[in-house]
């Protein structure tokens, strides 16, 4: 039997098979031509701190290989809120990304009134590494040790401060979580970014800060800040005579600042890949090791799954600890 179909029906049909090849041919030539313009590159923080550091080293490496230019653009503001959500409303095409650090997925966390999903909002490109965070204090407190600050709090209660590179960051929820852990009544001072909060404490107008290391090395090095603790779980090479948080003070704790790379929610398979696969060969460039050793930074390769399992598995981690904690922000 011979079936005949109405000659709108073929037209139709025949219309569906050109737009899929359309469409294919479309995505092949994007990843073929990707980058074909200027990158921009937002870091919601203000220039010069530790995100902001890393980031441009490894803009930097990334345009030389990619061929294109990545251009940084800093916005800072309601602890990276800002920029964070000028790229959930970009383009899913590639030439919007944001360097961010951990703080991108815990921000969510504490607030009352949530803005944007780390998870559904963003397609995770690639984790670029991760450092501890360092508690330093200013020169003109009276202390060298973690025990002596404690003694010190206890004994003035409210008097005593701690500085904030952000509601929301690692730095505030380390804060948080040693108040808490050790019974302090230290209040949080949030700043737009590490530079402030690390000026005011240098200054003497804030008592002390828990900072990732790269933003806080140049001022211990230059003596303006006195180095405690760092949380990771072992001492790192660059302040081999400094304790962990776990040595006795806090047993067990460890927290630390990783890095990565976003696209806005829907970005194409084949440009996160081709992202994705260029991370991996900047964390790894000669020019970055020496630079990355002296920030104490230590690089990641991963695919975008395994980013966006390490995403999820912080999530699930941090944000049992906020809740503890009851820590909260409006």
């Amino acid at each position: 039997m011979t079936i005949h179909k109405p000659a709108a029906a073929i037209k139709t049909t025949w219309k569906i098979v050109m737009g899929c090849a359309a469409w294919a041919a479309c995505a092949l030539v994007s990843a073929q031509d990707y980058p074909g313009k200027p990158i921009r590159m937002v870091i919601p923080y203000t220039p010069g701190g530790s995100i902001d550091t890393v980031g441009r080293l490894v803009a930097d490496q990334l345009q030389r290989q990619l061929g294109q230019a990545i251009v940084i653009e800093n916005v800072p503001g309601a602890s990276g809120l800002l920029g964070t959500l000028q790229v959930r409303k970009a383009k899913a095409d590639g030439y919007t990304l944001i360097f961010n650090a951990s703080s991108h997925a815990y921000l969510p966390l504490v607030m009352s009134k949530k803005t944007y999903d780390p998870e559904r909002d963003f397609t995770p490109v690639g984790q670029i590494g991760y450092v501890p965070l360092i508690v330093a204090v200013t020169n003109e407190l009276p202390v060298r040790t973690v025990a002596e600050l404690v003694q010190l709090a206890k004994a003035h209660p409210g008097k005593y401060t701690w500085a904030t590179s952000g509601l929301g960051t690692t730095s505030h929820l380390s804060e948080e979580m040693f108040n808490r852990a050790l019974g302090l009544q230290m209040e949080i001072v949030a700043y737009k970014g590490a530079v402030p909060q690390l000026t005011d404490v240098v200054g003497g107008h804030v008592s002390a800060a828990i900072s990732p290391m790269p933003g806080v090395m140049p001022f211990v090095q230059a003596g303006r800040l006195r180095p405690l603790a760092v949380t990771s779980k072992t001492r790192v090479l660059s302040l081999p005579d400094v304790p962990t948080l776990a040595e006795g003070t806090i047993p067990g704790f460890e927290l630390l600042s990783w890095y990565g790379i976003w696209g806005p929610a829907g970005l194409p398979a084949d440009i996160t890949h081709k992202l994705n696969t260029e991370i991996a060969k900047a964390v790894e460039a000669p020019s970055l090791k020496s630079k990355f050793a002296e920030l104490s930074f230590v690089p990641t390769q991963s695919t975008a799954a395994q980013f966006k399992a390490l995403i999820a598995d912080d999530m699930a981690k941090i944000g049992k600890a906020v809740k503890q904690a009851g820590i909260r922000i409006d």
